[in-house]
């Protein structure tokens, strides 16, 4: 028995029995008939019941691997891709070395979309897909952690309440992404921060990256043992949010010192919402790795400078936050919000990234997208989409 059997993904030889319990769980069952046809389901639960079992039996008859899965699934994720989203592309996957593995941590959006789009971009560049972090937060029900797990998502224990068990998980944790990466040489998915970023502020939690060195070698540095990880800052942006409405209501509820509670099934309805909502066009882009062994082989100076940023976790932090914000793809909805909220500062600069860009037709279109909130959530809605153009801007002075 592993140490992290309680955490990892499920293997090959677990696939079919995980499968198999899926298609029994009658909880899992009425999910997705309740999402997929809610009028038939509450009409004629006794017929749907046993009619989507059959279909689902049908779909598995030819998944006996991990691999078998993810290749039934891309096949589904294109298709949505194509219904959802004006356009899908990736930039920087030519830094990346297909013989090695990566952690590849990213800003966070939406809780299912960031980590397939991240793996797609990867699969059409011709690199294995990757293994990817999941709270606790989001498996309340058995049904929940077999869909994950067997899907390549291993588990971050969050309801944990003791100090020293709390640490205790997080060892594992670090240990768990550090053998996955340097033992088995496969790559790992991970958002800088915990919880998604609602008003837009894309910031590395420092936290996470002392986690990650929970795990080194007592003779180890910091740097060397974050180098070992060789951590890729992604940057994931959608021109338009699905749950931006949502973002905007839990954020107009904290900033007038109300406590937000969330509803039973509110995170599977915004995994659902951010799964099937119009999100625009969607950029993924890779940056340079931060790749310990890499600064002893190049230039001095880039060297200095690799090794300085690797010094500890603020430090880390910031250079990672650097090429997030100077790589994020800004569209046309964001810098229109951004001319919204009255700020002229760098405006004309980020505008020259859109030459052809009609502006008062991105302005209508951005508009029918808050109308759709009510009025007040508008201004935190505009003021989140505007907040990745502040950051590029100062990511990006003297450039």
């Amino acid at each position: 028995m592993s140490e992290f059997d309680d955490i990892r993904p499920y293997n090959d030889s677990e696939v079919p029995a995980v499968i198999a319990r899926l298609i029994a769980s009658p909880e899992f069952i009425d999910l997705l008939l309740s999402r997929r046809a809610p009028l038939l389901a509450k009409v004629f639960p006794w017929l749907m019941r046993p009619l989507l079992r059959r279909a689902l039996s049908k779909a598995a008859r030819n998944i006996h691997t991990v691999a078998d899965l993810q290749r039934y699934l891309t096949v589904s994720l294109k298709a949505l891709i194509d219904k959802t989203t004006d356009g899908f592309s990736f930039s920087g996957a030519e830094k990346l070395d297909p013989t090695k593995s990566y952690l590849f941590l990213s800003n966070h959006r939406d809780i299912a979309m960031d980590p397939a789009m991240v793996n797609l971009a990867l699969i059409e560049s011709g690199m294995d897909t990757l293994r990817i972090a999941i709270g606790d937060n989001l498996l309340s029900k058995p049904f929940a952690s077999d869909l994950m797990r067997v899907n390549r998502s291993f588990i971050v224990k969050r309801n944990i309440s003791g100090r020293r068990e709390k640490l205790t998980e997080l060892k594992k944790l670090s240990g768990y992404i550090r053998h996955s990466i340097a033992q088995e040489g496969v790559s790992i998915w991970i958002a800088q921060r915990e919880g998604r970023a609602k008003d837009g502020e894309d910031r590395t939690e420092t936290a996470l990256l002392k986690m990650l060195a929970l795990s080194k070698d007592k003779e180890q540095s910091f740097a060397q043992a974050i180098g070992e990880l060789s951590i890729v800052p992604v940057s994931i942006s959608y021109e338009y949010d699905p749950c931006d409405v949502d973002k905007g209501r839990e954020l107009f509820a904290k900033q007038n010192g109300r406590e937000y509670i969330k509803d039973e099934f509110e995170d599977l309805d915004t995994i659902q919402k951010g799964l099937v909502g119009y999100k625009g066009r969607v950029h993924v882009a890779f940056g340079q790795a931060f790749n310990y062994e890499l600064g002893s082989e190049i230039g001095s100076e880039i060297n200095s400078q690799l090794n300085e940023q690797l010094e500890n976790a603020d430090k880390l932090a910031a250079a990672i936050d650097q090429q997030v914000y100077s790589q994020y793809k800004l569209f046309p909805s964001n810098i229109i919000a951004y001319q919204m909220l009255g700020k002229t500062d760098g405006l004309e600069r980020v505008k020259q990234l859109w030459p052809d860009c009609d502006w008062f037709d991105v302005e209508a279109a951005f508009n029918s997208q808050l109308n759709a909130a009510p009025r007040k959530y508008r201004d935190i809605m505009t003021q989140s989409y505007a907040a990745p153009v502040s950051n590029y801007l100062q990511a990006t002075q003297g450039c």
